[in-house]
């Protein structure tokens, strides 16, 4: 049988313009970023099943790195970031709401805490304070390894706590003595889990809200209180800013909030007055941690139950 090379080009294009008119037809309205942490992972689906239910507008959820989300907030490839944490963020913020404003943060914020935790096995043998892990001879304990020198988690490697925690790791000297570790949170808590089993002693970096402060008792370390005029941290743009930077004393006090794009606020002004009714809470971001990390939902489902579980609540910010 002969091949018609005339009729494969055709049903090759008409094939093409079919997927086009398909992608077209099914292109979501609107982007939300996801962050790889579980209250934002469960927040960004919030976002989207409680838009579709008071809009009827559809959002793709893209995980994506609270950098690259500004930057596509900026060149409309992303319109919503729902969780931007302060002052983690505040050079990022300085560039794209005050300088450039092509990003808006709502003006609700859900209050938070960040700093160095214990299990009680490490703060019964002595680890209390940050200046406890400077001392070698005390930070044995937190040997896991059995190299002689103990570990310490600071933090998943895109999250901008992670570099700040290893500047106050160099600034207060404890990174001389403790081999710094960085993994995904859900690989930190998996270790946090068996280290409590076991009664291992472990330091980590932490933050509040988060379900580990109801699951575990967990111990926060002591530190001098937060002094601005002892945190020096350079621009993340300069790829030596970790060595260049330094902050010797307790972090500020910790929000995070919702951000979107200037250019969608504008398209959909609705949505943007949605957005800052949303009121979140610390026990909210808590529950969101404990389904997604212990009971192992996933954010889409938690979302779909949370939405329809809190449906009057929802309704309220869209003035309904």
């Amino acid at each position: 049988m002969t091949k018609c090379v005339a009729c494969s080009g055709l049903f090759s294009s008409v094939f093409a313009a079919a997927l086009a008119m398909s992608s077209a037809v099914f292109a979501a309205d609107l982007v939300i970023a996801m962050p790889n942490w579980p209250s934002g992972q469960a927040t960004a689906n919030i976002l989207k099943i409680s838009i579709a239910k008071e809009f009827g507008l559809n959002a793709d959820v893209e995980e994506l790195g609270t950098l690259l989300a500004f930057n596509g907030m900026e060149n409309g490839t992303v319109d919503i970031e729902p969780e931007v944490w302060q002052p983690n963020l505040e050079n990022v913020i300085k560039t794209f709401v005050t300088e450039k404003g092509v990003v808006v943060l709502a003006k609700r914020g859900v209050p938070a805490w960040q700093g160095i935790c214990a299990t009680p096995a490490a703060a019964e043998k002595g680890l209390r304070s940050i200046a406890d892990l400077s001392d070698p001879e005390r930070t044995k304990i937190l040997d896991t390894d059995g190299d002689g020198k103990g570990e310490m988690w600071l933090g998943a490697p895109t999250w901008s706590s992670t570099g700040i925690e290893r500047v106050r790791a160099n600034t207060y000297g404890y990174a001389k003595n403790l081999t710094l570790v960085e993994s995904e949170e859900e690989v930190a808590m998996a270790g946090l889990d068996i280290a409590i089993a076991t009664n291992q002693p472990l330091v980590f970096a932490c933050y509040a809200p988060h379900f580990i402060f109801d699951l575990h008792k967990i111990v926060r370390l002591t530190e001098p209180p937060h002094d601005a005029s002892k945190w020096k941290l350079v621009g993340a743009n300069d790829p030596l800013w970790v060595t260049k930077s330094s902050a010797s004393t307790a972090w500020d006090a910790a929000n995070f909030r919702i951000g979107y794009a200037a250019a969608f606020a504008k398209r959909h002004p609705d949505i943007a007055a949605f957005l800052e009714k949303v009121d979140l809470t610390p026990e909210d971001a808590t529950a969101m941690s404990y389904a997604l990390e212990v009971e192992r939902v996933p954010p889409l489902d938690y979302a779909k139950k949370w939405v329809a579980d809190n449906a009057k609540r929802v309704d309220g910010w869209a003035n309904k």
